[in-house]
Protein backbone atom coordinates (compact mmCIF):
# COMPACT_ATOMS: atom_id res chain seq x y z
CA UNK A 1 0.00 0.00 0.00
CA UNK A 2 1.60 3.45 -1.37
CA UNK A 3 0.38 6.51 1.15
CA UNK A 4 1.72 9.03 -1.10
CA UNK A 5 -1.01 8.21 -3.65
CA UNK A 6 -3.83 7.87 -0.72
CA UNK A 7 -6.49 10.58 -1.20
CA UNK A 8 -7.12 12.20 2.34
CA UNK A 9 -9.78 10.76 3.02
CA UNK A 10 -8.37 7.25 2.02
CA UNK A 11 -5.65 7.85 4.83
CA UNK A 12 -8.87 9.34 7.23
CA UNK A 13 -10.27 6.38 7.29
CA UNK A 14 -7.32 4.32 7.26
CA UNK A 15 -6.03 6.16 10.27
CA UNK A 16 -9.62 5.48 11.97
CA UNK A 17 -9.41 1.75 10.92
CA UNK A 18 -5.43 1.66 12.74
CA UNK A 19 -7.30 3.30 15.90
CA UNK A 20 -9.89 1.08 16.27
CA UNK A 21 -7.29 -2.09 15.52
CA UNK A 22 -4.86 -0.79 18.18
CA UNK A 23 -7.54 -0.61 20.74
CA UNK A 24 -8.86 -3.85 20.18
CA UNK A 25 -5.36 -5.48 20.34
CA UNK A 26 -4.72 -3.29 23.67
CA UNK A 27 -8.06 -4.78 25.04
CA UNK A 28 -7.14 -8.63 23.77
CA UNK A 29 -3.51 -7.97 25.51
CA UNK A 30 -5.17 -6.49 28.67
CA UNK A 31 -7.81 -9.98 28.53
CA UNK A 32 -5.13 -12.22 27.66
CA UNK A 33 -3.18 -10.72 30.75
CA UNK A 34 -5.98 -10.75 33.52
CA UNK A 35 -6.24 -14.89 32.52
CA UNK A 36 -2.84 -15.09 33.27
CA UNK A 37 -3.43 -13.65 36.70
CA UNK A 38 -6.50 -15.17 37.23
CA UNK A 39 -4.76 -18.36 37.13
CA UNK A 40 -1.49 -17.71 38.70
CA UNK A 41 -3.62 -16.44 41.20
CA UNK A 42 -5.84 -19.56 41.48
CA UNK A 43 -3.14 -22.03 41.38
CA UNK A 44 -1.62 -20.25 44.77
CA UNK A 45 -5.25 -20.04 46.37
CA UNK A 46 -6.20 -17.17 45.62
CA UNK A 47 -8.77 -14.48 43.55
CA UNK A 48 -7.26 -11.52 41.75
CA UNK A 49 -10.10 -9.59 44.47
CA UNK A 50 -8.17 -10.72 47.29
CA UNK A 51 -5.51 -8.22 45.97
CA UNK A 52 -7.72 -5.83 44.59
CA UNK A 53 -9.07 -3.92 47.70
CA UNK A 54 -5.81 -2.77 49.21
CA UNK A 55 -5.11 -0.45 46.58
CA UNK A 56 -3.10 3.18 46.94
CA UNK A 57 -3.15 6.30 44.19
CA UNK A 58 -5.71 7.56 42.52
CA UNK A 59 -8.64 4.95 42.42
CA UNK A 60 -11.36 6.85 42.52
CA UNK A 61 -10.40 10.66 43.53
CA UNK A 62 -11.83 12.18 46.77
CA UNK A 63 -15.28 13.24 46.97
CA UNK A 64 -15.71 16.89 46.10
CA UNK A 65 -16.06 20.05 48.59
CA UNK A 66 -16.83 22.86 46.62
CA UNK A 67 -19.11 23.40 43.52
CA UNK A 68 -18.96 26.33 40.54
CA UNK A 69 -21.02 29.10 41.68
CA UNK A 70 -22.93 29.09 38.31
CA UNK A 71 -22.24 25.80 36.76
CA UNK A 72 -22.58 22.80 39.72
CA UNK A 73 -20.80 20.26 37.04
CA UNK A 74 -17.45 21.68 38.15
CA UNK A 75 -16.72 20.68 41.32
CA UNK A 76 -13.46 20.26 43.62
CA UNK A 77 -12.41 18.21 46.33
CA UNK A 78 -9.71 21.03 47.84
CA UNK A 79 -6.63 19.25 46.80
CA UNK A 80 -4.24 20.27 45.02
CA UNK A 81 -4.08 23.16 43.07
CA UNK A 82 -7.48 25.62 43.29
CA UNK A 83 -8.90 25.31 39.47
CA UNK A 84 -9.18 28.49 38.08
CA UNK A 85 -13.17 29.19 38.58
CA UNK A 86 -12.45 28.79 42.16
CA UNK A 87 -10.14 31.24 42.23
CA UNK A 88 -11.66 33.92 40.39
CA UNK A 89 -15.09 33.41 42.55
CA UNK A 90 -12.92 34.26 45.52
CA UNK A 91 -11.73 37.11 43.78
CA UNK A 92 -15.28 38.38 42.82
CA UNK A 93 -15.73 38.28 46.88
CA UNK A 94 -17.39 34.88 47.47
CA UNK A 95 -15.79 32.78 49.99
CA UNK A 96 -14.75 29.07 50.37
CA UNK A 97 -17.96 28.49 52.57
CA UNK A 98 -20.09 30.24 49.82
CA UNK A 99 -19.02 27.25 47.83
CA UNK A 100 -18.68 24.64 50.19
CA UNK A 101 -21.19 21.42 49.30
Amino acid sequence: MKLDNMSREELQSLQKQVTVALKNYDERKKREAQSKLEAMAKEMGYSLNDFAGGKKGKSGGAAPKYVHPENPGKTWSGRGRQPQWFKDALESGKSAEDMAI
